[in-house]
């Protein structure tokens, strides 16, 4: 691999500089671009390598980049989210890269080019593969790999195309690569949790290949992660509207999810500390579920007549705990829905995606916490599924969440639906946030969520 060099002090800004009137427009337009809604002031930047030895016709730049924005529209300005960028230059771009598109260079050190997103790009795309094979350190990057794990080399890079709130390649429909493109210092969870689930031989989750991470202040970042891509697997969402949309049961897939969830907890419980939760710990768990009911009441007026009863799922789940109730808090999955799980085409269930919810701090991310939980979150995305169907299929949420807490029950000795306090705490909690991002960005899907509110708020508390 060709020597990389990290641009220069002189050179970096310059380069940032004539970028940014491209990265203003076409950042915002980006799936996971974290700052909708709010204006981009400017640009800082964090850290720059050509990943590529620059020629007459083409370089390659991977920068980490701190987009300015003001926290609420029209507050002052303020260094926010940091993100990964792979930013390709060409002087013309071929025509199968026009969805790559950034934008043209009027002016810089790249003045007369054409910027674009290098990800579509197979060249570039299978330079990262290259570096973690060969455990390659290019400027700040580091390229890191388990060495039990072979990469062959020669495999064709593809982008996946669908939306998410990363950027994901597949090699030759051997490995896929995670790319998080919101950076934040710190142990990342994503890479983790599944490096511990290796270590303890839990299946039911990919094993990392590789990763890529950085230093930089001496705060340690992680770039991406590579894993076994689970060729022919089923999105575990797609895979429920199909069988919705056939009429079909899907109780024993939910019974089989239900047991992997309950085998990926069980290894995390061995892997990593597990903590007791007793009166004090509970009760700052139902003060933050208490401030995001009312932070949520104030945003979506169609809760109001159901505050009360929603607050009463927090302050029982306090009363008991009150009453010298304990519960086990362990590290989860953070954000398991059924998009987050895919089943072989043998059948096997095996879990993806443990960055926890990207919009928390990433010290939030990895407090232990009931495994309830995670459990809350299927049961929701079981409710989401079956209000997609049209016409609606009835009892059909009702019997996949049943089938789920038994498969569940029947690895972990534990049935979610013996405390039942606690699973409605997390249920509520969960519908609250859904009824708040659905409000904001998908007013048709409201009433998925309000229904669930409806359900879980005691009818007498609000009639």
């Amino acid at each position: 691999m060709a020597e990389t060099v990290t641009l220069s002090g002189q050179t970096s800004p310059s380069l940032l500089a004539s970028l940014d009137p491209l990265l203003r427009e076409w950042l915002p337009r980006q799936r996971w671009f974290a700052g909708k809604g709010r204006p981009i002031t400017g640009f800082s930047l964090v850290a720059a390598t050509e990943l590529l030895p620059p020629t007459a016709k083409s370089s390659l730049h991977h920068l980490l980049v701190r987009a300015h924005q003001p926290l609420t529209l029209g507050s002052p300005a303020h260094p926010g989210d940091c993100y990964q960028l792979l930013i390709g230059v060409r002087e013309a771009l071929p025509p199968r890269l026009a969805p790559a598109l950034i934008g043209h260079l009027d002016e810089g050190p790249l003045a007369g080019h054409t910027v674009y997103e290098a990800l579509y790009d197979p060249l570039p795309a299978e330079l990262l593969l290259e570096a973690i094979r060969t455990r390659a350190r290019i400027g700040g990057l580091r390229f890191e790999r388990d060495p039990d794990q072979e990469i062959r080399d020669g495999l064709v890079a593809r982008v996946m195309t669908a939306e998410q709130s990363n950027s994901s390649i597949v090699y030759g429909d051997t490995f896929i690569l995670k790319l998080l493109r919101r950076i934040v210092p710190g142990v990342n969870p994503d890479l983790e949790l599944p490096l511990a689930l290796a270590r303890e031989g839990c299946p039911r989750v990919p094993a990392p290949t590789g990763w890529l991470r950085a230093e930089l202040a001496g705060e340690p970042y992680v770039l991406g992660v590579l894993q076994p891509f689970v060729q022919g697997a089923s999105d575990g969402w797609e895979l429920a509207l199909r069988e919705l949309a056939k009429g079909e049961d899907f109780s024993a897939e939910a019974r089989s999810l239900g047991r992997a969830t309950a085998e990926v907890h069980t290894a995390l419980a061995r892997a990593l500390p597990t903590v007791t939760l007793g009166h004090q710990q509970l009760q700052l768990l139902v003060d933050g579920m208490i401030e995001r009911l009312e932070a949520a009441v104030q945003a979506v007026p169609a809760l109001r007549p159901y505050a009360p009863g929603l607050h009463s799922a927090f302050t029982a789940l306090a009363d008991l705990a009150a009453e010298g109730g304990t519960w086990t808090a362990q590290r989860i999955h953070g954000d398991l829905h059924l998009g987050q799980c895919l089943r072989s085409p043998a059948g096997e269930w095996t879990l993806i995606d443990f960055e926890g919810e990207p919009s928390k701090p990433l010290s939030e991310r990895r407090l232990p916490q009931p495994p309830a939980r995670d459990i809350a979150g299927m049961l929701r995305s079981f409710d989401y599924a079956a209000h997609s169907a049209d016409p609606p299929v009835p009892g059909w949420a009702e019997a996949c969440r049943a089938a789920y807490c038994s498969g569940y029950a029947e690895v972990s000795g534990v049935d979610p639906r013996t405390d039942p306090v606690l699973l409605r705490a997390h249920e509520t909690d969960k519908a609250i946030y859904e009824v708040v991002y659905e409000a904001r960005h998908r007013p048709d899907w409201l009433p998925v969520p309000m229904a669930a509110i409806d359900r879980l708020s005691p009818r007498r508390l609000h009639s």
